[in-house]
């Protein structure tokens, strides 16, 4: 399946969260978004990237007013000791299904350790206010990514009244 294109609708969902709640896409409509899809909890990349948006939740609360979500397969228990062990101030949904992960073109084929596996494709998604993809980031290396998301977000904020 193939990722939404900047300026598409994004696939609308309901996912449990760690939280205890369910969050919903079209709950959001008015919020400017951010869905990052990455691969298992407590993994090295995993845990980089989430500790990175975590450290910029000011900004994302702040001017940004954006909410930050997290999305894989993993159970929400999982989610959970996650959560709590990072001290991670957003929720992480849980897709074990994965039709949420494959309505965002973000299950396929990936190098992994020189072989070839199907699995999820780290990949974010920007999502403005109006609940269309502003921006696609569809092979993230996550040094450095939570930064260009940031700067995504106040160019969108930008552009909107």
């Amino acid at each position: 399946m193939t990722m939404p294109a900047p300026g598409s609708l994004a696939p609308d969902f309901t996912l449990a969260a760690s939280d205890g709640t369910t969050v919903s896409l079209q709950a959001l409509r008015g919020t400017p978004v951010v869905l990052y899809f990455y691969p298992k909890d407590n993994t090295p990349g995993c845990t980089t990237e989430a500790c990175d948006f975590r450290d910029r939740q000011a900004m994302w609360d702040g001017e940004a007013g954006a909410r930050v979500f997290g999305i894989s397969a993993d159970s929400i228990r999982s989610h959970q000791s996650f959560v709590a062990k990072f001290q991670l101030p957003f929720p992480l949904l849980s897709d074990p299904d994965k039709q949420v992960i494959a309505a965002y073109g973000a299950w396929g084929k990936k190098m992994m350790y020189g072989k070839e596996m199907e699995g999820i494709i780290r990949s974010t998604f920007l999502i403005d206010r109006d609940g269309k993809v502003a921006r696609v980031w569809p092979k993230v290396a996550v040094k450095g990514h939570a930064d260009e998301v940031m700067q995504a977000l106040a160019a969108l904020g930008a552009s909107q009244p």
